[in-house]
């Protein structure tokens, strides 16, 4: 039935599923008894067939009846509520601990014991956000790089949060928890089937909260240990990578295409497209002080963020090549026109300085 809970696709899901039919199926008969009883008095005690109001005050009985038939009821239903939330409550004995990270407006997922961790944003571009191109069915519950999990393992999550209160939802797996800074929740999950699995942010968390989604894709477990060592040797190629990076030398044209996509996928849902960002909310980028004189400024906001503000970190989730791009971006779009064109080198000596 489309308007009842789902299933889901594991075995709490299905506890939590069984249990609300169960306490929807008491409620639906008490209902009836009730008003079957309410209509049977007034048809059967109506003025026309001279029924008489009876005359009485207090009755032990009748006290102690409908005091202890709801008693019995809610210990009725308290038994299996209190082994459903057990049950969800328990992430002992786990094969794999995910920490989850919320942020505005995107998860980071870091695999314990693994040398893969990652963030995950929304797929879809403001353009198709906004109808001004052909979007997908799922154009709101599409990421760029969703959560990967092995089927019939436990796995247990650790949920924090950067800056602001998230949620961390998927329907299909009876999981909800929230995302608080300063403070790590626990949740778990087995999962029954492969599959996709899509959730999103389930707290108020900003402005685009809406744009915050979850995508979790289910794997038999050979080919979830296949893809975990790929990645695994995806970050060893990364750090090469990134070595290979400081001797490079982008020109305006390799920086300015680069930066125009980097800044349109991370930027512009705070900063606007125009760069002239929202009054009173997030500031212009449009000929301000920090993309038109302070370079070193400028990077290191970009790189480690500003306390107290939505502005990000940046450091940890673009490559160098990408913050040099989209810093250079900034400093020339919208008639800002430094000049400027940033190296990667000019970015991981910011990074450095701050470390020392």
């Amino acid at each position: 039935m489309p308007f009842n809970l789902t299933e889901g696709v594991t075995d709490v899901s299905q506890q939590v599923y069984d249990l609300h039919m169960t306490i929807f199926i008491i409620c639906c008969v008490i209902g009836l008894v009730v008003f079957a009883a309410m209509f049977w008095a007034i048809f059967n005690h109506r003025k026309d067939k001279g029924a008489q109001a009876a005359q009485f005050h207090e009755n032990t009985k009748v006290e102690i009846i409908w005091t202890a038939i709801p008693f019995v009821i809610l210990i009725g239903m308290a038994i299996p509520a209190t082994k459903t939330l057990i049950a969800m409550e328990d992430p002992s004995d786990a094969d794999l601990t995910i920490q989850v990270t919320g942020s505005q407006w995107k998860w980071h997922y870091k695999y314990f014991g693994h040398d893969v961790e990652y963030y995950s944003l929304l797929a879809s571009r403001q353009d198709q956000i906004h109808n001004q191109k052909q979007k997908r069915e799922n154009y709101l519950l599409e990421v760029d790089y969703p959560l990967v999990l092995p089927v019939g393992q436990k796995v247990r999550f650790l949920v924090t949060s950067e800056d602001v209160i998230h949620s961390w939802w998927v329907p299909a797996f009876a999981v909800k928890k929230d995302a608080n800074p300063g403070f790590i929740n626990e949740a778990w999950t087995r999962i029954n089937e492969p599959g996709i699995y899509r959730g999103q942010c389930a707290e108020l968390c900003g402005k685009d909260h809406g744009f915050m989604p979850i995508v979790v894709i289910a794997k038999p477990v050979d080919e979830f240990e296949t893809w975990l060592a790929e990645q695994e040797q995806k970050a060893v190629a990364a750090k090469a990578e990134e070595q290979a990076m400081l001797a490079m030398s982008m020109d305006m044209d390799e920086m300015m295409q680069l930066g125009e996509q980097v800044y349109n996928k991370h930027c512009a849902a705070c900063h606007q497209a125009n760069g002239e960002g929202l009054a009173g909310v997030f500031p212009a980028l449009k000929g301000s002080q920090i993309a038109t004189q302070d370079i070193l400024g400028h990077i290191n906001i970009v790189v480690h963020g500003k306390s107290g503000t939505a502005m990000q970190a940046f450091g940890k989730q673009l490559t160098l090549k990408e913050l040099a791009a989209v810093i250079g971006y900034e400093r020339n779009a919208w008639d800002n026109n430094t000049g400027d064109v940033i190296q990667p080198a000019q970015v991981k000596a910011v990074m450095q300085q701050k470390d020392l």
